[in-house]
């Protein structure tokens, strides 16, 4: 999958210019082979465990409403704290990686992860549950928001190949976490806080790459000179981002794109149900749509840096998801397996999302302000999103109304995705 002779391992230039005199001696042929491995291992496992916090407890969502003593109302907002926390903890993400670097905050995310998910399941109320969960997103909202950046920095020149790795390392993830929470809780007694507690194990492990990449730096930079400390050039301009069209179609595309995916997954169950499809069946048909996020997120990414305007792409994504909505609308029962086929693939708008955000920015800084923005924006965006659908579900008694809003909105999710993916970046336009 990589070339180990021409990985690049440090920034390029015109990524992320370090100071002449305070670069570190470049690294030996092997050690950049071990590095070039340890960072995609990184990747990967950092990906892996950002959304298991969140689809293992919509699992056994019941069983901690019970052992909790959890009120139906707190519970809905439990089911809204995730987008809350990536929009309000993802803002701090930028000053964190040019305080400490992008490294050691993505090390430090997976570290909350893993007490945030250590922790909640042996809580015995509610609020120290929403408090061990709040940890854990927020290592999930800075990790979200320096991926992209990681890959900018380490992989210039293979952007698409190591977003799509991560962003299918991401959605296995998320698959794997929504069907093995309930196995592995029953195989272990029953207890939802040892099937919740389980992910802890995982998250751990993803500290140890990143461990090991931030004490390689250290060491490295405390090498240069004898151990003395290099004064650092000026920092770079501020980017206005706020003044980009760019940036602002790309932040409206990222939460429209994941309105639609949160009412997919909360919603798209029911639907069948409601059209007759047994429960067994809704349920298939729902991972169906999310395994489809697996391969297409390696594929698309890798198709999305080869082309100048990725608007080709966001138009046939956006096409797939009208079609399956017009399918939910006319005939939800008879084309299931089709529709559940096409909305998984519209759904795959996410990774395009983050390869776009590699994109739409020529520099290091510039990559860390605009992932913060259009994720930040993005997620506030899509928090009323699956409230309205229930909301119009439970005045009209039917389906109608709410499909109609989920095709609509696919509308300007298609016109602004065609914006954002036009050939400039935010550099030009601030």
């Amino acid at each position: 999958m990589l070339d180990e002779t021409t990985t690049p391992l440090a920034p390029r230039e015109d990524i992320a210019p370090a100071p002449a005199d305070s670069a570190a001696p470049s690294p030996s042929p092997g050690a950049s082979v071990w590095l070039t491995r340890l960072l995609v291992v990184g990747l990967v496992l950092a990906a892996v465990n950002l959304r298991p916090a969140i689809t293992s407890l919509g699992a056994l969502l019941e069983d901690v409403r019970d052992g909790l003593h959890m009120s139906g109302s707190v519970a809905g907002v439990l089911t809204s704290v995730p987008a809350l926390c990536f929009a309000v903890f993802g803002v701090t993400a930028p000053r964190l990686a040019r305080r400490f670097g992008p490294g050691a905050v993505v090390c430090a995310g997976m570290v909350a992860i893993t007490a945030g998910l250590l922790i909640r399941p042996f809580t015995n109320g509610t609020a120290a549950f929403l408090a061990a969960s709040a940890l854990a997103l927020m290592g999930i909202a800075v990790s979200n928001v320096l991926m992209p950046v990681i890959v900018k920095r380490y992989f210039p020149d293979r952007v698409g190949t190591m977003t799509g790795l991560y962003s299918m390392s991401l959605s296995a993830g998320t698959a794997v976490a929504a069907a093995a929470t309930v196995p592995m809780t029953g195989a272990l007694g029953g207890s939802w806080r040892l099937g919740l507690g389980l992910w802890a194990v995982v998250a751990a492990v993803a500290v140890l790459p990143w461990a090991a990449l931030l004490v390689r730096d250290r060491r490295g930079a405390a090498s240069t000179t004898g151990g003395e400390r290099r004064r650092t050039s000026a920092p770079a301009p501020t980017l206005r981002i706020a003044r980009s069209r760019t940036a602002w179609a790309l932040g409206t595309f990222f939460g429209l794109q994941a309105t639609g995916a949160y009412i997919t997954m909360g919603w798209m169950p029911q639907i069948f149900r409601d059209a007759g499809v047994s429960a067994g069946t809704a349920g298939l048909l729902l991972a169906v749509t999310m395994v489809m996020g697996v391969p297409l997120a390696f594929v698309i990414p890798r198709l999305a840096t080869r082309m100048k305007n990725q608007g080709p792409i966001v138009i046939a994504l956006g096409a797939c998801g009208l079609t399956g909505y017009a399918g939910l609308f006319l005939a939800p029962a008879a084309g299931a397996w089709v529709w559940a086929l096409l909305l998984g693939i519209s759904n795959c708008a996410f990774p395009l999302a983050l390869t776009m955000i590699g994109m739409r920015a020529r520099t290091g800084p510039g990559v860390v302000r605009l992932s913060a923005f259009a994720q930040s924006t993005g997620y506030l965006i899509s928090i009323p999103g699956p409230l309205l659908v229930g909301v119009l579900y439970q005045h009209s008694g039917g389906w109608e109304l709410p499909i109609t809003l989920m095709a609509g909105l696919m509308v300007p999710q298609i016109v602004l995705g065609v914006v954002a993916g036009r050939d400039r970046t935010i550099e030009d336009e601030c």
